[in-house]
């Protein structure tokens, strides 16, 4: 009972010194509120000197005098240019003959290696764009 009764008093001595801490702290963030607010007040506070009206003829007739400038249009933003796929490329060149085309034309005009070929033809092949006429001919459908 009477270690208990110590450490009670242990952690109130703490909360006190914590509470001053904080009293201190706050006292020195109001005293730089303070200190920054009339600074702004100041700057504000301060009025615009007007012009003179022979000041302000003077000013519409120079504006008068000056030449006009003419706005710049502005050109479109460039486009960015579409990459051309390789199933793109292969379909493009199959559609583009009647009677079909051979593994071996593809590969001479797309410059594709015969992998890549296969598994394009693959593709379209299941997307239901070209059929085989016959075996390595293939025609858009």
């Amino acid at each position: 009972m009477k270690a208990l009764k110590k450490e009670l008093q242990s952690v109130a001595k703490v909360l006190k010194s914590l509470t001053q801490k904080t009293e201190k702290i706050s006292k020195k963030i109001d005293k730089l509120a303070k200190a920054k607010a009339p600074k702004k007040a100041k700057a504000r506070a301060k009025p615009k000197a007007k012009a003179r009206p022979k000041a302000r003829k003077k000013a519409r007739a120079r504006a008068k005098a000056r030449p006009v400038k003419r706005k710049v249009a502005r050109k479109a933003p460039a486009r960015k240019k579409i990459k051309v796929t390789g199933s793109d490329a292969v379909l493009k060149i199959i559609k583009s003959t009647k009677k079909g085309v051979g593994t071996a034309a593809l590969k001479q005009k797309t410059g594709f290696k015969e992998k890549k070929i296969r598994d394009t033809i693959y593709r379209l092949k299941k997307q239901r764009k070209i059929k085989s006429v016959q075996k390595g001919f293939y025609v858009a459908i």
